[in-house]
């Protein structure tokens, strides 16, 4: 029953499928995570020593599934749908139930797939579900202040800037500043300007 909500899971747009991860995507991931090591580090939290691990992955796979399960986080794989390759991840998390209806977003791109519009793509996957299946209201993200291409993505995806709130999350080693955006199921707010 845990696994069969997690592996029904799937999200299909024009160019990509969204599904939870499994055991058989470690070496892909691994693989993918290694090779874009650099591009990725600087913008995340730091690496724990066993990150690249199986064991660490299994880890994942296993949170992935209970999350699904409960409805408290949608973790993701992207998947290019030509070759199903492996492209990066996106995860709805932090869902926020009552009169929130609320949840934030979080996401990676292997270096080699980035600024292909995967990313986009994948955001309005997830935000149609997001609004759609799970009647949420709103979408949360964050990201670095000078991290352009995570505030272009956002932008083009239909997020607007709302602030920044300070010392959100550890980044690679130190409390960091985070610019905040959001998406709105009924978003009346029109075009928001970052100046």
């Amino acid at each position: 029953m845990l696994q069969s909500k997690a592996r029904k899971l799937r999200l299909e747009s024009e160019r990509l499928v969204l599904r939870a991860p499994v055991h058989a995507d470690y070496r892909d991931w691994a693989t993918l995570r290694s090779a874009s090591m650099d591009f990725l580090i600087p913008w995340e939290p730091t690496w724990a020593p066993d990150h690249l691990s199986r064991k660490s992955f299994t880890n994942r796979v296993y949170w992935a599934r209970r999350s699904i399960k409960q409805g408290s986080a949608f973790p993701l794989f992207i998947f290019r749908a030509s070759d199903d390759q492996l492209v990066g991840a996106i995860t709805l998390d932090n869902i926020w139930r009552g009169p929130a209806q609320a949840a934030t977003i979080g996401y990676w791109m292997g270096k080699s797939f980035a600024r292909q519009g995967y990313m986009r793509e994948a955001i309005w996957t997830l935000s149609d579900f997001a609004f759609g299946k799970l009647d949420l209201s709103r979408i949360q993200a964050a990201c670095l202040p000078e991290n352009n291409a995570s505030r272009g993505v956002l932008e083009k995806a239909g997020f607007k800037y709302e602030g920044v709130a300070q010392s959100y999350l550890q980044i690679n080693g130190r409390w960091r500043n985070h610019v905040l955006y959001a998406a709105l199921r009924n978003d009346r707010r029109g075009r928001a300007t970052t100046g």
